[in-house]
């Protein structure tokens, strides 16, 4: 089988221009970056702004392992299943970061036949979103230095800075650094610390940010440090907020390119969904449901992540209402709860299977509660036999959860045909009534243990004593009716990666918490969870190389 970089550099590309056609769209309304990748206007969305709104379809999976599980793969594969049942199909995703593309988890454009192209310019800088996102950022870090060197009448407490910088790299040794060493006119020597992009909140807020007024308010708001009598210092105090939403300006505005088979996706903003808030832009969603009869989206990692972060932040601060959920798993990784070390998944393991699928029967009860249709469907592969299938059918049928199989992976939209069929009569049959998990009106406290008891399981959460201190303090400052962002790891529903499938008896461990106000929600960081990554022993970076007449090779 060739890699997935291979079929993608096969594949025959349409001109951007044509696909935009497909969508009723004209060059006009699109700002071109070469011939397969443009921006959407500004004026497009106003143009299309009344229209009616199509289904929005959520795809989220179980949590990941190294067996696999393939989420964006089924979601691209989705899209093209609906255009060969002639549906009108839009697909909405998350930019790719550089950090995990140079380190272990690779890129961020599908697998097999069910990928979205051009793949090298998405993994790699794409249209600049993210550089401008990064220089955004740290022109905010600059210009708060600058106001303490330059007097500091805002009487900033250097020891209280809390805004980071940032770099779309995993570079471990920038997690916790000093600055301002040398003579007087380098700056107030203190201790800093850099945040990978993704977990900027800046990304945050350009992703939820609905138009540039609301960027603008957005990144007014955001608290970069105290003064010494204990008050917010923000970015509007410092006078950065112009600069900010200048180098933001076409970061803002959605990106259109094609999967294999033609079927348009936007692709905007990328934060983490296991340190942020894990989905692709309002905008672009926005923009989506009014292009299209039917808008497929992904949320980051597992669904105790991405998805409750989807349904608790995103669609609650968008007004979004999701008609259906599809939820993505694997007979290897439901093997790999159960178990089974790596190099045994291949074989049929009946026994494994029924101690692993208790994490699928989690995620299904957990999407459930959100009262949205939840559709299981188990990415395929060679491997898999008719036993294992039929034992994980029955169980979703008993849960009153839909089943179907996508083979997307081998087979691009005909393999997700069946999938396709499946979420359509889903839509017909079973309406959406969703509802956040929680209410504004619950402290801080509440919402995360909300979280913590309904979605992970948990007896109970703890908290070390600067992050009972900061709640307080957040709530002072008047954010308590703020939804909670739980940065967790992804590799299990606790906060320990090492317990899989369906843990119980743990408790969730919060070790500091602080407000991304210009997002509008309070991070909560629990166990060890890293929001600067390091790259491993032998990283994806090993294996990527361009060759002399330009062709890049090894991205995944």
């Amino acid at each position: 089988m060739k890699s997935d970089i291979e079929i993608a550099q096969e594949a025959v590309m349409k001109p951007i221009k044509e696909v935009a056609t497909s969508l009723g769209m004209t060059e006009d309304d699109l700002e071109l970056y070469g011939k397969y990748k443009a921006k959407i206007s500004n004026e497009y969305f106003d143009k299309i702004k009344d229209q009616e709104d199509g289904k929005l379809i959520l795809v989220t999976a179980i949590n990941p392992t190294p067996a696999g599980e393939g989420k964006t793969t089924v979601t691209v594969g989705l899209g093209e299943a609906f255009g060969k049942l002639d549906k009108k199909a839009v697909i909405a995703l998350r930019e790719p970061s550089l950090g995990p593309c140079f380190g272990i988890k690779g890129g961020a454009a599908g697998g097999g036949y069910a990928q979205v192209v051009p793949m090298e310019d998405l993994n790699l800088h794409f249209t600049g979103d993210f550089h401008a996102i990064t220089a955004a950022n740290n022109l905010c870090a600059a210009m708060l230095d600058n106001s303490i060197q330059q007097g500091n009448v805002l009487n900033i407490d250097p020891n209280q800075v809390v805004w980071k910088r940032c770099v779309d790299i995993n570079d471990r040794v920038l997690r916790n650094i000093v600055v301002g060493l040398g003579r007087k006119v380098d700056g107030v020597v203190r201790e800093d610390h850099f945040v990978i992009t993704v977990a900027s909140e800046i990304m945050a807020i350009l992703c939820l940010a609905t138009d540039y007024a609301d960027l603008k308010e957005r990144l007014g708001k955001i608290v970069v440090a105290y003064t010494y009598d204990g008050q917010p210092v923000t970015a509007k105090d410092i006078q950065a907020v112009g600069s900010m939403a200048a180098l933001l300006k076409d970061a803002m505005k959605p990106n259109l390119i094609q999967t294999l088979e033609h079927t348009p996706a936007l692709v905007h903003g990328g934060p983490f969904a296991n340190i942020a808030h894990g989905c692709n832009s309002v905008k672009a969603t926005k923009t989506a449901l009014k292009m299209a009869d039917y808008v497929i989206t992904e949320a980051g990692f597992g669904a105790d992540l991405g998805a409750e972060k989807f349904l608790d932040i995103k669609c609650r601060k968008a007004g979004l209402n999701p008609d259906c959920i599809v939820l993505v798993a694997t007979v290897r990784a439901l093997k790999y709860n159960g178990g089974v070390p790596k190099d045994r998944l291949s074989e049929e393991n009946l026994d494994a299977l029924a101690k692993g699928i208790v994490n699928l029967e989690k995620h299904i009860e957990n999407l459930q509660k959100f009262g949205v249709p939840v559709v299981v469907t188990l990415n395929q592969f060679v491997t898999d036999t008719e036993a294992e299938y039929e034992f994980i059918k029955k169980f979703c049928e008993d849960r009153n959860c839909e089943f179907a199989l996508a083979e997307v992976w081998a087979k691009g939209g005909e393999g997700g045909i069946a999938l396709a069929e499946k979420v359509l009569e889903t839509l017909e049959n079973k309406p959406s009534n969703f509802a956040p998990l929680y209410a504004d009106e619950l402290s801080i406290k509440e919402k995360i243990e909300t979280v913590a008891k309904e979605i992970y399981g948990a007896d109970g959460v703890t908290y070390s004593p600067e992050a009972e201190k900061a709640i307080q303090k957040i709530e002072e400052m008047g954010y308590g009716n703020e939804p909670v962002c739980m940065a967790k790891t992804q590799y299990s529903l606790s906060d320990d990666m090492t317990k899989l499938g369906r843990p119980t008896g743990f408790t969730i461990n919060i070790r500091e918490v602080y407000i991304s106000a210009g997002a509008g929600f309070v991070v909560a960081i629990t166990g060890s969870i890293m929001t600067m990554p390091g790259l491993s022993k032998k990283p994806a970076a090993f294996g990527i190389d361009l060759t002399d007449d330009g062709k890049i090779t090894g991205l995944f």
